[in-house]
């Protein structure tokens, strides 16, 4: 297999993989994205290939192509290539970059004689800088040639290819969503709550981010249960009553959240779930009546 790659899609993925890959010494042909100011950002970016607007009228040289573009537009685009390049597409491998889809996406293309999978990379990508693949797991599928070169680019990254099943990338990438855009949520609440509570907005940060960070610390050196830390852990309901009388009067989302955390942690952390649960229902319960009655007055 050569290493010639088209990237189709200048945003913070492509862009990204495209940069990394250009130096481990990869020859970029083409980098396409929707808009003239698009694809000449991407390809300051990497570093190396042609900035193309729209979608490329040849594949001519690449032998292998990242679609890096959103999940919601890649069997559109993949059907729009298929129309316009679609005799050139014979042999070459063809990859989208979805954590959520499979290669079915891709079966315009499939049609068309060319190898489809998917690979995508657990990471966050700000669009600023190339972030660390090194020991970051990469999630492949499709079919046998696309897999392999899936795994060459994970490889060569530095990263650890996965084979996930088609079925099961829903999980995966809802799994990531538990990891990341999640976790920042739950972050970014309790700073709100601090604030709430008097500290400037810098302080909350720095106070919330302290506490997660040795949590986390904790779980990967000590394991989920014993770094599982708060009065749910300790099993005192009391005070996590207190939580929610206090959470009522910020929002409907904040008291709901807490409640399906804390019910969350009581099926992956307690050592009995089942009486965690009861007793979290108790409290639960009393808490959205006493809600109920105050709206009703």
């Amino acid at each position: 297999m050569t290493k010639s790659l088209a990237i189709i899609g200048g945003g913070r993925v492509g862009r990204a993989l495209g940069r990394s890959l250009r130096e481990a010494g990869w020859k970029i042909v083409i980098v396409a994205s929707r808009t003239d100011a698009s694809s000449k950002k991407a390809l300051r970016f990497i570093g190396g290939g042609r900035a193309i607007t729209g979608l490329p009228a040849t594949l001519t040289g690449a032998e292998t192509i990242l679609l890096t573009v959103p999940d919601d537009a890649i069997a559109r685009v993949a059907e729009q290539l298929a129309q316009t390049v679609g005799s050139e597409l014979k042999g070459k491998v063809i990859l989208h970059t979805s954590g959520a889809l499979d290669e079915t996406v891709l079966r315009s293309l499939h049609a068309c004689g060319a190898a489809t999978g998917s690979i995508h990379p657990m990471q966050t990508f700000t669009g600023v800088n190339v972030p660390p693949l090194e020991g970051k797991v990469f999630a492949i599928g499709g079919d046998e040639l696309a897999i392999r070169m899936a795994r060459r680019i994970a490889r060569t990254l530095g990263g650890v290819p996965v084979a996930i099943a088609a079925q099961k990338k829903p999980l995966y990438h809802a799994a990531g969503a538990f990891g990341a855009g999640l976790v920042l949520a739950l972050e970014a609440s309790g700073a709100q709550l601090l604030m709430e509570s008097g500290l400037t907005r810098r302080e909350a940060q720095r106070a919330l981010l302290s506490l997660t960070r040795q949590v986390l610390d904790h779980y990967e050196k000590l394991g989920a249960q014993k770094a599982w830390t708060g009065p749910l852990s300790r099993g005192d309901y009391g005070v996590v009553a207190e939580h929610l009388k206090a959470l009522q009067a910020v929002s409907p989302e904040f008291l709901a959240a807490y409640i399906a955390a804390s019910r969350l942690a009581a099926r992956v952390l307690a050592h009995d779930p089942e009486a965690m649960l009861f007793e979290l229902d108790k409290i639960s319960g009393t808490s959205q009546a006493t809600k109920v009655k105050r709206t009703e007055a």
